[in-house]
């Protein structure tokens, strides 16, 4: 394991809490913990769903231990409280903690562990309450915890999983594979990594034969309609890996110089350390409108000898037995050793022209350096005072700090240009001046949705117009567009007229990554990359569903993570933020995972406060009204049985994509 990780251990219980029990099991996991190279801290919280949920989520390491909470008392919440935080399930760790427990004793049964990734990137494990049965879970996972945690800190999953395998006699990893390097092939262990390399795709991440072998799985469409599928023949794999094949093909680094002023620096990741080459402030520099004096002088009347104000001028000296009259901000005279709030004297005598002459100071047990910002205070010379990776924010305290050591600019990783195109012949483009729709017609919505939704969250768009449902003209518009990343809606299902995954296949030379996904509504998104000529990098192209909402939902699932991955943003922070929501009304569960519209709102404050999610409305692909006035998407898992229903007021995780209500 990597050397002093850190790692938050979570105590659940109502007596240890309140102050009339000790916690014994705590203590003894940050023991383990720490002859494992893991520092931990301990937090104890009451049995109660949002305390436990808050304190989880504060964690600020790459692991999270609950410990107690997990059985079937009727203050046992953990589970229902860490369930709708983790985003990436781990079940290998769940069986490997039951078989112990199990192996122990049959009581084992009834322990209702949860593990996996949570939305802050920690990886969460939640044990019993008592101390041998925590210690032995964690015992029973300590060892893949390790290569866990890699991947939980942005390892690279192919690095570390050709140190495994070189180093397999030493560590008996017999997974049971049977590998035919002529043909894909699947792998029938359960690795299951935060990121979701379980090896059951197709090659996608090589091992070590020479790199992966794609094979066309599109028809011909010049060929006869009796020719197409009648079933697709791309696998449909899950939300989490089709996320990270993105995140993966979509690490485009490279720089770019950029004015503080410029307003694309909003969202861009400063790619530098920015070492301040002077002081601030660069002089002594009062912090409040008053007087400079000289501390031990104390309380009395003094000539007002010197005005300072913040302005260019020589700082002056302070004749002795008198003060000085100061703004904020301004040059503190050489001599005086504080400055008086004016709030805290009174003028006695003013000059004819109706300057002060006169103050008398009635602050006591004033101490050297009150209300003085001393050279360098801020910020030293030669200090790092931004590090690389740092994002800019539209908070303006990035820019407010270049500006204030005196930099106009700053290097940056550079922001993707994205195009997007509607492919379709039954589309009319809303800005053509008098245009009206036949029959068989419909608006173009999806061009200006995506185009308004990509701007806003900071990145360059051209917008590359509507091609009807000719092979040839979708093949020169993709060829000719000069972006990085291209989003186009409509095209990808089964119709005669669907072209875009033979034309990516068949035309372009291009390698479709997938080209279905579990989820509704959105079930046909396709994500391909396309080699260009002259061109270091491949192009990034993103084929969403023509479904309206659909279209929405995938830019928000699958194009904002590459936006973000690209322009430099860590692998932990390009995912739209997730947090538990409480739903105002029932809700069906589907066969597959949902990502159903809701307006999120506030209700109740403090720690009996939470967030409601009430339904936009009708959910169908094609309702792009059920996304107005949405803010968030719920993350619904897929129904066990036929017509399975959530009640009101249960509690699942939201994908948050706009402002809070």
């Amino acid at each position: 394991m990597n050397a002093m990780r850190e790692a938050l251990v979570v105590t659940i219980s109502d007596s240890v809490s309140e102050g009339k029990g000790e916690d014994g099991t705590g203590p003894a996991l940050v023991k383990f913990l720490h002859d494992h190279g893991i520092t931990a801290t301990i937090s104890t919280v009451p049995d109660d769903i949002g305390a436990i949920q808050k304190a989880v989520l504060s964690g600020t390491g790459s692991l999270v231990i609950t410990n107690g909470g997990t059985g079937f008392g009727t203050r046992d919440v953990t589970p229902e409280a860490v369930g709708p935080l983790i985003r990436k399930e781990a079940p290998g760790l769940i069986h490997a903690m039951l078989a112990k427990s199990l192996s122990v004793t049959p009581f084992g049964a009834l322990a209702r562990p949860v593990a996996g990734v949570l939305e802050t990137g920690a990886l969460v494990l939640t044990l019993p309450g008592k101390k041998p049965a925590a210690i032995e879970n964690l015992e029973a996972v300590i060892g893949p915890l390790g290569h866990a945690l890699d991947l939980v800190e942005g390892g690279n999953s192919r690095n570390l999983h050709k140190k495994m395998n070189e180093g397999a006699s030493e560590h008996a990893h017999d997974h049971g594979t049977s590998h035919n390097h002529n043909n894909s092939h699947s792998h029938s262990h359960t690795h299951s990594h935060s990121h979701s390399h379980s090896h059951s795709h197709s090659h996608a991440h090589g091992h070590s034969h020479g790199g992966p072998k794609f094979h066309q799985l599109t028809v011909d469409p010049s060929g006869p309609t009796s020719q197409r599928h009648r079933k697709s023949p791309f696998p449909m794999i899950p939300v989490e890996e089709a996320v990270d094949k993105v995140i993966e093909k979509a690490t485009v680094h490279t720089n770019t110089e950029v004015d503080i002023l410029d307003p694309n620096i909003i969202g861009s990741v400063i790619s530098e350390d920015v070492t301040s080459k002077i002081n601030v402030p660069s002089f002594r520099a009062s912090i409040v409108d008053g007087y400079a004096v000289v501390h031990s002088d104390g309380p009395g009347v003094y000539p007002v000898a010197v005005v300072s104000h913040a302005s260019p001028n020589d700082i002056q000296k302070l004749p002795s037995g008198t003060i000085a009259r100061i703004t904020t901000g301004a040059p503190v005279p050489d001599s005086a050793t504080a400055v008086i709030p004016v709030e805290e004297t009174l003028v006695v005598s003013s000059h004819e022209d109706g300057e002060e002459k006169e103050i008398e100071i009635l602050a006591t047990q004033v101490q050297n350096g009150d209300n003085i910002r001393e050279i360098g205070s801020d910020v030293r010379q030669g200090q790092v005072v931004i590090p690389s990776n740092t994002p800019v924010t539209e908070v303006g305290g990035e820019v407010g700090l270049l500006a204030s050591i005196g930099r106009s600019s700053v290097k940056v990783f550079r922001k993707p240009v994205v195009g997007i195109l509607s492919t379709g012949s039954e589309l009319v483009d809303i800005s053509k001046h008098n245009a009206t729709l036949q029959g068989g017609q419909i608006w173009d919505s999806n061009r200006p949705s995506l185009i308004s939704m990509v701007r806003a969250w900071g990145y360059t768009v051209i917008d590359l117009g509507i091609v009807n449902d000719n092979l040839d003209r979708l093949i020169e518009a993709i060829k000719t567009a000069k972006v990085d990343i291209l989003i186009t809606s409509g095209g990808v299902s089964m119709g005669e007229l669907d072209l875009l995954k033979p034309a990516i296949e068949r035309h372009l030379n291009g390698t479709i990554h997938f080209g279905r996904v579990a989820m509704k509504p959105g079930k046909p998104t396709t994500f391909a990359t396309v080699p260009r000529e002259g061109r270091d990098t491949d192009l990034l192209l993103f084929a969403l569903p023509g479904n309206p909402a659909s279209a929405i939902v995938t830019c928000h699932l699958f194009v904002y993570p590459a936006l973000r991955r690209f322009s430099g943003y860590d692998v932990r922070d390009c995912e739209f933020k997730r947090i538990p929501v409480k739903l105002q009304s029932a809700t069906r569960l589907d066969p597959r995972p949902e990502y159903h519209r809701v307006s999120l709102t506030r209700e109740g404050d403090g720690q009996n406060g939470c967030i409601i999610a009430k339904s936009t409305g009708s959910q169908r692909s094609s309702t792009v009204g059920s996304m107005k006035s949405a803010n968030g998407l719920l993350c619904l898992p897929p129904s066990k049985e036929r017509n399975e229903t959530l009640p009101a007021g249960e509690f699942v995780e939201a994908m948050v994509i706009g402002a809070l209500h």
